[in-house]
């Protein structure tokens, strides 16, 4: 397998730090609101890159976690009139939901800041007792000049960096040594808050996701993934920390999907643009949703529209309507069907996918599968087996994408009235053919 690494800017071989095993950590959302379609985008791509782990043989801890403690939370609580931890538990079980509905295989561990707050804390003192991080006024910031490979990430040094490449990059005050200089402790009366070396306040969001990276997979992992907009400053800022620390790279390789843009424009709340991920699914369903965000390799942006949502949709049509008409009439034939596939297909397929995950040459892999499936269908003789293993081949590779066949029932009431449709048109009764025809396309069998 070859995979992206965003430190290297390079596509490398996979090489797990324990041999048959990967530990990948994904950032997970602030739980402040509901999940929109850009925050499916990273469910769905790293759901992929686990399940073609496992199809490889590899054995994955997927570790994601919620941030529960944020300004915004904290605002959102007040207008409410109730606590924060109703607010990230509201957002918490929304998202829980939705990772559902998008049939992903959930986190192994999904972490909480406030459920790791001692271990921050401890993290905290032991970047100040070491020199790398310093206190203002109840305030503790880390000094980025005491971090000579800082920039690794973003490839951007110091001197090159634009101040608000982030919304996040707000952790201005009086004191700093460096205006890049971020926040690890905020000093806080407002809303939720913990005792500390330094008086009473919150962590900073940089240093959150570290800590729970340490305490769940290690000091060093395979794999830690998200946004692209989350490679400054939040990836930078937690790699500076884990050198500070533990003098090493957090992981191996970092990994970053690309962002969602709607109609062509930047998803954004200024342009009221966003897509919430339950309509999303509520509209499109689950598979539609996932073969269209899995259409467009990982890396490169993808465009939600009209028109790409109905090139998605025959796309997939090209691929379920054959596998349905496939399995209805291996059924009506009397095949009952094993579970043998064609091994060459979905070796084509997985080589295609260990290329960085290329989706898009993997979704030409299933479609010429399919299309030999449609070729044996026509055949005078139908040979059954070869049929079922090719389509068996196709539904593995679709398993690796997320995207569900459900095998359709044939019935002994379902075959009598294909018998009777079939002797009504061989008879010419073309009322008593259309009855049936009717009705078989009622159940969905035609």
């Amino acid at each position: 397998m070859r995979l992206y690494n965003t430190r290297t800017l390079q596509i490398e071989d996979f090489k797990p730090i324990h041999e048959g095993h990967v530990d990948m950590y994904v950032c997970g959302p602030t739980v402040y609101n509901y999940a929109h379609i850009g925050n499916a985008r990273p469910m769905i791509v790293f759901d992929v890159l686990k399940r073609l782990f496992e199809a490889e043989g590899y054995t994955v801890t997927y570790v994601s976690n919620f941030t529960d403690v944020d300004d915004k939370i904290i605002n959102k609580a007040a207008q409410e009139g109730t606590t924060e931890a109703v607010i990230a538990q509201r957002y918490i079980d929304a998202y829980q939901d939705v990772r559902k509905q998008l049939n992903t295989e959930l986190p192994d561990i999904t972490p909480r800041v406030t459920q790791t707050m001692d271990q921050i804390i401890s993290f905290i003192d032991g970047l100040v007792r070491s020199g790398h991080a310093y206190e203002v006024n109840g305030d503790v910031y880390f000094s980025v000049d005491s971090d000579p490979k800082y920039g690794e990430i973003s490839h951007q040094k110091l001197d090159q960096l634009e101040a608000g490449a982030s919304e996040r990059v707000d952790e201005t005050g009086d004191g700093k040594r460096n205006p890049y200089d971020f926040a690890l402790w905020k000093k806080t009366d407002k809303g939720i808050q913990w005792d500390s070396p330094w008086g009473k306040g919150r962590p900073g969001w940089h240093t959150e996701c570290v800590v729970m990276i340490n305490n769940n997979l290690g000091e060093r992992i395979d794999i830690h993934g998200g946004g692209m907009d989350l490679k400054f400053p939040h990836h930078e800022n937690e790699a500076a920390q884990q050198e500070a620390m533990h003098h090493n790279c957090l992981a191996n390789y970092w990994i970053h999907n690309a962002m969602v843009n709607i109609n062509g424009e930047k998803m954004s709340k200024s342009l009221g643009n966003t897509l919430w991920a339950k309509d999303v699914i509520a509209q499109l369903g689950t598979n539609l949703t996932r073969w269209l965000v899995s259409s467009v390799h990982y890396r490169k942006e993808l465009n939600f529209s009209d028109e790409t949502v109905e090139t998605a949709r025959k796309e997939l049509d090209k691929v379920m309507k054959p596998l349905h008409q496939a399995d209805i009439k291996a059924q009506l034939a009397g095949y009952a069907g094993t579970e043998a596939f064609d091994e060459t297909s979905w070796r084509a397929f997985l080589d295609c996918m260990d290329d960085d995950m290329n989706t898009p040459n993997a979704y030409a892999v299933i479609f010429d599968t399919v299309k030999k499936i449609n070729q044996l269908l026509r055949t005078k003789d139908v040979s059954w087996e070869e049929v079922g293993r090719y389509r068996n081949s196709v539904v593995k590779m679709l398993d690796v994408l997320g995207i569900v066949v459900e095998k359709p029932v044939v019935t002994e009431d379902d075959k009598a009235l294909f018998a009777a449709w079939n002797k009504a048109k061989a008879e010419k009764n073309w009322d008593a053919a259309d009855a049936a025809r009717k009705q078989l396309m009622e159940k969905g069998l035609l």
